[in-house]
């Protein structure tokens, strides 16, 4: 029904560390829990903003690298926990990262 309100704060995502500071070609790790399951446990994707640049996506559906994504970056996990890692850090990839959950509900939440 279109008109149904949706129900808001349904959900969070807690995404961490906040800061990494890293030197080239050390493995990164960033993670990305959600408060409850996303749909099919899978419905999470990772973006990376550069500086005055509109976020790209990098992961899609946890683990599955978006087409120009260099094969450094992998995405796992399932449910409520998920990581984004990235193997051999180069200077390129300084920027900020998000994950994007997707429910079942139609809800969707980005990370700050």
């Amino acid at each position: 029904d279109v008109d149904t309100p949706l129900c808001r704060g349904q959900y969070t995502v807690t995404q961490s560390p906040s800061l990494i500071t890293a030197a080239q070609g050390q493995e990164v790790r960033i993670n990305c829990k959600t408060s409850s399951s996303v749909c099919n446990s899978n419905y999470l994707h990772w973006y990376l903003q550069k500086p005055g640049e509109a976020p790209k996506l990098l992961i899609y559906a946890a683990t599955n690298r978006y087409t120009g994504t260099p094969s450094r970056f992998s995405g796992s996990g399932s449910d409520t926990d998920f990581t984004l890692t990235i193997s051999g850090v180069q200077t390129e990839d300084t920027g900020d990262y998000y994950c994007q959950s997707a429910h079942c509900s139609g809800s969707a939440v980005f990370t700050q």
